[in-house]
């Protein structure tokens, strides 16, 4: 290309400025809500002089510009919290008027072809500045966002276990007393109605306040681990369950292998299997005229115990199963979403896993626990 072309280019943009600006001004897509929008027209000048300079001076002088300017143009767009489409739109048309104007000069294609190469390489360079910049901080925010979601979250469990701890502790005293009385009942009049259902709710409640509780960590105080039965254990909590389950005419199956020792805290084992069966049991009592809850365990190749809780209650919505043992997360409306979180802390408390699988015919609770000891038969 000859010097008298490059300049007849350069005359070419120079003269068309106003007019090439107008146009892109009145095409661009701009937000009303934009608080940037009055530095458009600015950033839309600064890339016509850019583009000048880089028909005149070599490439490589200017790609600190460019990157300075793609910078300061994507830092705004973030503020402005903008569709990045639009943005890339926007820098597109800009190409597309350039070109256009050039496109109804005079001048041969032959001798333009050098310069659309400039000029494409000059926006290419400007969105791809322009673009990761405004990438990279979209996600900073988000990581920022997410960082103090997670620590407001953590806050609230921290707040909700101080607070549950000063006051569940408080109520169980008088719940206690209460428990006491009724068993004093229960001996002076063994006839007396309903005091097997008052003792059992009784019970229920004692239990519901010991979740709360080992939210607080605190119940672990003064506590030994022993080594205990976990078909016993079983038994005991098919027994406290018993009136639910004989209300809901629920189908008990169990098919349990040879007696199982575990090593651990045997009351938050158990409270962890009667909170899952009596959550199948309500949802069965809702939803099937033929409730069942098949309870069966098997070694692992680890040489662990696995214990399938199964019902045949309706499917987990896909959008909860991966939520499910978080806190807060439940399908009951008053419910506290706080029961499977609780049964994950005691399990993984206790060197176990605890998962869930959910298809159409059923849902199961599949725990994994290391054992104290393995007896024969072990397959």
């Amino acid at each position: 290309m000859t010097i008298e072309t490059n300049n007849a280019i350069l005359e070419l943009l120079l003269t068309e400025k106003e007019d090439l600006l107008s146009e892109w001004n009145e095409k661009i897509l701009i937000n009303k809500d934009d608080p940037f929008k009055d530095k458009i027209k600015d950033n839309g000048n600064a890339m016509f002089q850019l583009i000048i300079q880089f028909l005149i001076k070599d490439g490589d002088e200017l790609e600190e510009y460019i990157q300075k300017l793609a910078y300061s143009v994507a830092e705004q767009r973030v503020k402005a919290e903008i569709n990045i489409g639009d943005f890339v739109y926007n820098v597109n048309l800009g190409r597309t008027i350039v070109l256009d104007i050039l496109n109804r000069s005079e001048i041969h294609f032959h001798e333009l072809q050098r310069q659309y190469e400039r000029i494409g390489y000059c926006f290419d360079k400007f969105l791809y500045h322009a673009v990761s910049r405004y990438t990279d901080a979209k996600d900073q925010i988000i990581k920022e966002k997410t960082q103090f979601i997670d620590s407001t979250h953590k806050d609230r469990l921290t707040l909700l276990g101080q607070m549950t701890s000063s006051f569940i502790h408080e109520f169980r005293n008088p719940l206690t007393s209460v428990q006491g009385f009724i068993q004093l009942l229960k001996s002076e009049n063994p006839t007396m109605k309903y005091l097997d259902i008052i003792s059992n709710e009784l019970e229920q409640l004692n239990f519901r306040i010991s979740q709360f509780l080992l939210l607080s960590k605190k119940e672990l105080i003064g506590k030994e681990k022993i080594t205990f039965s976990l078909n016993e254990l079983i038994d005991e909590v098919l027994i406290f369950l018993y009136p639910s389950i004989l209300d809901g005419k629920v189908k008990i199956l169990q098919d349990m292998n040879e007696d199982i020792y575990l090593n651990g805290y045997a009351d938050e084992i158990r409270q962890v299997f009667i909170n899952i069966i009596f959550n199948a049991i309500d949802v069965l009592t809702q939803y099937r005229s033929d409730p069942v809850i098949h309870i069966k365990s098997k070694w692992t190749p680890e040489g662990h115990i696995k214990l399938d809780i199964a019902n045949n209650g309706p499917r987990i919505p896909e959008h909860l199963v991966s939520s499910i043992f978080e806190p807060f997360v439940t399908t009951k409306t008053l419910g506290t979403g706080l029961g499977l979180f609780v049964c994950r802390e005691i399990i993984e408390k206790h060197q176990g896993t605890l998962t869930c699988d959910t298809e159409s015919d059923w849902t199961v609770f599949s725990i994994i626990l290391p054992t104290e000891k393995q007896t024969k038969g072990k397959g």
